[in-house]
């Protein structure tokens, strides 16, 4: 009797695994289609078949698999380039739309506050809040651009 340890004999009914044997069954189908009974020769198209032949049988899946896989990816990159122009064509229009939205809301500003203090002093004002808010934009993006070029520094992560 074996010991369980002993991988060096493999019991040819089970393969080793304790389980029946499958044979040569693809996955998904019956291996009672591709057992031969006892004391038969295998089905003629395995008898005639060699190595090479299953090798090259593979090479030719192998390289079939690989033109689906490509031009599935090619399709996919094309979907994604689509989606981009299309995402970057609407985020533009977008952004033309707000701009003209801020001008419209800038020159109703200057006209609302003329009355109270002169169209210059208006305008001043207006100017000057756009401007303000445009420092907050340019340092919030300074620091953040800062914070970027830190971590591609060669010094990143390294404390002194």
């Amino acid at each position: 009797m074996k010991a369980p340890h002993d991988n060096a004999a493999v019991d040819p009914v089970d393969g080793g695994n304790g389980l029946p044997d499958e044979g040569l069954a693809p996955r998904g189908v019956h291996p009672d289609r591709y057992a031969t009974p006892e004391g038969q020769d295998p089905p003629d198209d395995y008898a005639d078949r060699s190595l090479f032949e299953d090798v090259e049988a593979l090479f030719i899946d192998g390289k079939t698999y690989l033109g689906a896989e490509i031009a599935f990816q090619k399709s996919r990159a094309a979907y994604a380039a689509q989606c981009t122009k299309r995402g970057v064509a609407y985020g533009v229009i977008g952004a033309v739309v707000a701009f003209l939205a801020l001008i419209g809301l800038t020159v109703g500003l200057i006209l609302g506050l003329s009355p109270l203090i002169t169209a210059w002093g208006a305008t001043a004002v207006v100017v000057g809040l756009w401007l303000i808010v445009a420092l907050i934009a340019f340092r919030a993006a300074a620091k953040n651009f800062g914070a970027l070029g830190e971590a591609f520094s060669d010094d990143a992560g390294e404390t002194e």
